[in-house]
């Protein structure tokens, strides 16, 4: 059967469906190069993202790398034994962007565990309950923690100290003689608490060649805890020991006059107050400017800090001394204790 339309309104129908169809040919293929284009841009912009995360991470590793570099010439600057702990030479701003600086203090003037616990001594014994009791540890707490240090130590299995923590399947003392490391503190039953404070092992070591207290750098609450010493006393030789700025390790430094070897300046002693009989009671304790020294270098480069820690024996050549100059403990290369990469 025909339809009802002329021959020309046939063409014109027939006109209009292929318009349509080449009409949604053409939005379909419009989609289909805008859904492409949208995948392109997509890809296009993970690839600048990537490329941008990776050079960010090559940018922090070469800033890690440049701090790490400078802590570590810092660390070699203060091992010269020309350089002290006021010199100059120990804060450095390099062109490029980074620098280092670096800071000395005497590793004997904390308290050496090894020396005070060695042979039981009640003199040496006496400074650490000292320190102890000044640092707020309650009586009952300090007798557990002294005699379960002292069998911590003591190579006699047998022996059992009075208020110390019974050995059990959890908790074996090495009876190792010495303390290898402050850190070994936390594992001595009743210094739990102590060594879970800020800062708790700032005044300890265990370095064997420290022994007598270091008056030169010892804190105030290391002064305070040897015996005779008063406040007002510590107070005072320590203003005097940091010179104006209250800092100890820097220019305005009291020159105390040297007496030979590490023997305390007759100006340390009257500034703590001592008269000749009270300082004889601690001679045998106390030293003034060993060898052993603490060195802190901190290499920065943009906002990227990494450290270097090392206790080292260095003995540094005297103001004034002629080239060469040195003493019995100052020949050869410092020896190295300890270093830490922070």
């Amino acid at each position: 059967m025909g339809n009802n339309y002329s021959t020309e309104t046939n063409t014109i129908f027939s006109m209009k469906r292929r318009y349509q169809k080449l009409k949604s040919g053409r939005g379909a293929a419009l989609l289909l190069a805008l859904w492409a284009l949208f995948l392109l841009s997509a890809m296009v912009i993970t690839w600048v993202l990537s490329i941008n995360s990776r050079l960010v991470v090559s940018s922090n590793a070469s800033r890690v790398l440049a701090a790490e570099a400078a802590a570590s010439s810092g660390a070699d600057v203060a091992l010269c034994r020309e350089i002290t702990p006021s010199s100059p030479n120990l804060h450095r701003q390099m062109g490029d962007g980074g620098s280092y600086d670096v800071q000395i203090t005497g590793e004997c003037g904390r308290l050496n565990l090894n020396f005070l616990v060695q042979g039981e001594d009640p003199n040496k014994l006496r400074i650490l309950r000292q320190y102890l009791n000044l640092k707020g540890i309650d009586l009952n707490d300090l007798d557990v923690m002294m005699d379960s240090l002292l069998d911590w130590v003591s190579q006699n299995r047998g022996l059992h100290h009075l208020n110390a923590c019974p050995e059990t399947d959890d908790y074996h003392p090495p009876h190792a003689g010495q303390l290898f490391s402050v850190d070994e503190l936390k594992k001595v039953c009743g210094w739990e608490e102590f060594t879970s404070k800020p800062g708790w092992e700032q005044d300890f070591t265990v370095v064997g060649n420290c022994g007598p207290i270091d008056l030169a750098w010892a804190s105030r609450d290391v002064l305070r805890a040897l015996p005779g010493m008063g406040d007002d006393g510590v107070d005072r030789f320590l203003q005097l020991r940091r010179g104006p700025d209250g800092i100890d390790g820097t220019a305005d430094d009291f020159q105390f006059v040297a007496t030979g070897g590490t023997s305390v300046p007759p100006e340390a002693q009257a500034a703590l107050g001592l008269n000749p009989q009270q300082f004889q009671q601690i001679q045998a304790l106390v030293q003034f400017k060993g060898p052993v020294m603490h060195i802190v270098s901190v290499g920065k480069s943009g906002e990227v800090t990494r450290s270097v820690e090392m206790v080292v024996l260095k003995q540094v050549v005297p103001a004034g001394a002629p080239a060469g100059a040195t003493t019995v403990l100052g020949v050869g290369r410092p020896q190295v204790f300890s270093w830490k990469e922070l």
